[in-house]
């Protein structure tokens, strides 16, 4: 399984801006995708997972501000964030759960600054 990440970069505050993150390699498809996130001196921890039969859950601090989303092969997903906080600033990664297995993708960051 192999997961590749893009899309971070530096935006604004109340700036937008949409991670993507190509899977490959699950032969019977991912039951989950979706991302977390790291800041400096923080643990890891979800941002938005979306499982496969489209059911989507968020922690409540981005909660109708980011969207995720998958592709219908369920090979692609996407990670839309809008009205962005200093408080995202933060290393993005993609994550996978292929059979029980979890996988992790290279992180891209996500800074928020004026």
């Amino acid at each position: 399984v192999q997961l590749q990440a893009s899309g971070g970069g530096m935006v604004e505050p109340g700036g937008s801006l949409r991670l993507s993150c190509v899977a490959s390699g699950c032969v019977f498809g991912f039951d989950t995708l979706g991302w977390h996130r790291q800041a400096p001196g923080n643990q890891r921890s979800l941002v938005a997972v979306i499982i496969s039969g489209g059911t989507t859950n968020y922690v409540d601090s981005v909660k109708g501000r980011f969207t995720i989303s998958r592709d219908n092969a369920g090979n692609m997903v996407y990670l839309q964030m809008n009205d962005l906080k200093p408080e995202d600033t933060a290393v993005y990664y993609c994550k996978a759960n292929c059979r029980g297995r979890v996988f992790w993708g290279q992180g891209t960051q996500v800074t928020v600054s004026s």
